[in-house]
């Protein structure tokens, strides 16, 4: 007799991750994958060159837990070079498991059980999973299609007295939307006058295309006055630098911020990637113009997706950075994405992400489908080929 053993009670309620569950669609039944964002190629041949090198040379030992000194190191100097943020290496930076584990340490580290926590979605889903690990309560404020920009009076009437933190993502995975100077002093005002956290995930920070509705490109909300010392910048080298894999990630702010997320990171992984780290250093100081190079070209890809989705009847939102693009499906009859993405293999040998599981309230993003541009550009048009030659009708 098998025995039974059920799950916690903190993750019961919590689905597993669709990313997994799509991507082991896709391997399953040989579908081009245009769902997970993981790149089709590896990044800069120097940053390959630096981990062998490590690898060689004895750094397979545990890491400090904060992090080698040459990526902390690094990190600062990126932040200097990037956004003129000054950042003491020492006291104001800490190495993650990815940006992913960067979220968990700085929601487990700074946020109570009861704790108001204001989110926007769609949102990356291991926000929810972790925010209900805390026992936090999220006050989502919802970007709607088909322009995905937060409304202000929905904003305001999220943050209350109760409010602990607002998390952020920019630029905004799964929409595209990259938030403007002008939506992000909105947030910093409301973040002053409330006294709150400001926790930011800015995974995506060089990949902004030309055509964003911000001149500037990405702004960090750190950079506004008043707002370094509450707010928490997590990043990773993973989208930037297309090696996704290595999960090498950090935490930028003020010390009693960095050593909140310390504090619970050193019971999470304690430390990882010792080789990958300083490979992660030569990236950021020695390769500093090839993310830039890589917007270029994923801007060609996403006007490839796009190009090819809309001759197919999928007309999507075009994003202004990230590597995603979303389409909403109605128009073809189907209950739900869900519902089309799991008959996508069948019918055309794609895979995709639906969407309707990165909200709380589902009707908003029901009939919405992400698609990944992070793929070879042979890839994108056999899968636009595919969906434009199928019957995608319910």
């Amino acid at each position: 007799m098998a025995l039974s053993v059920p799950l916690s009670t903190r993750l019961a309620h919590i689905p597993p991750t669709v990313f997994s569950e799509m991507s082991a669609l896709a391997v399953r039944t040989g579908a081009i994958n245009l769902g997970q964002g993981f790149p089709d190629v590896d990044g800069p041949a120097s940053v390959i060159a630096a981990a062998e090198e490590a690898l060689a040379s004895g750094a397979n030992q545990y890491a400090p837990g904060i992090g080698v000194p040459a990526l902390r190191a690094a990190v600062a100097r990126h932040q200097g070079r990037h956004y003129g943020l000054e950042v003491d290496p020492d006291r104001e930076v800490v190495v993650t498991t990815g940006c992913t584990e960067a979220i968990a340490a700085a929601l487990l580290g700074l946020v109570d059980p009861g704790d108001e926590v204001v989110v926007l979605e769609p949102y990356y889903d291991s926000y929810v999973a972790m925010l209900d690990m805390c026992g936090a309560v999220r006050r989502p404020v919802t970007l709607r299609a088909p322009d995905f920009r937060p409304d202000p009076e929905d904003l305001r009437a999220a943050v209350t007295s109760r409010t602990k933190a607002i998390l952020l993502n920019t630029p905004h995975n799964p929409t595209g939307t990259v938030l403007t100077r002008e939506e992000l002093q909105l947030v910093a005002n409301l973040a002053i006058e409330h006294d709150v956290l400001v926790l930011t995930d800015e995974v995506y920070e060089h990949l902004v295309f030309d055509d964003a509705r911000s001149a500037e490109g990405h702004v960090p909300i750190a950079t506004l006055p008043g707002m370094w010392e509450r707010t928490l910048t997590l990043s990773s080298a993973g989208k930037s630098y297309s090696v996704t894999g290595w999960k090498v990630g950090w935490a930028t702010g003020p010390a009693p911020l960095v050593q909140a997320v310390l504090a619970a990171k050193q019971w999470l992984t304690f430390t990882s990637g010792s080789p990958l780290q300083p490979a992660v250093a030569h990236a950021l100081d020695h390769e500093p113009d090839w993310p830039r190079a890589l917007a270029r070209d994923l801007q060609q890809r996403r006007d490839l997706l796009c190009e090819g989705l809309t001759a197919a009847g999928l007309s999507p939102r075009v994003p202004e950075g990230t590597y995603f693009a979303t389409t909403d499906v109605s128009h073809l009859g189907w209950a739900d994405g869900r519902e089309l993405c799991l008959a996508l293999p069948e019918r055309a040998g794609v895979v995709a992400i639906p969407t309707q599981g990165f909200y709380d309230d589902p009707e908003a993003g029901r009939q919405l489908v992400r698609w990944a541009f992070c793929k070879e550009p042979d890839v994108i048009r056999a899968g636009v080929r595919r969906l434009a030659e199928a019957d995608l009708q319910r």
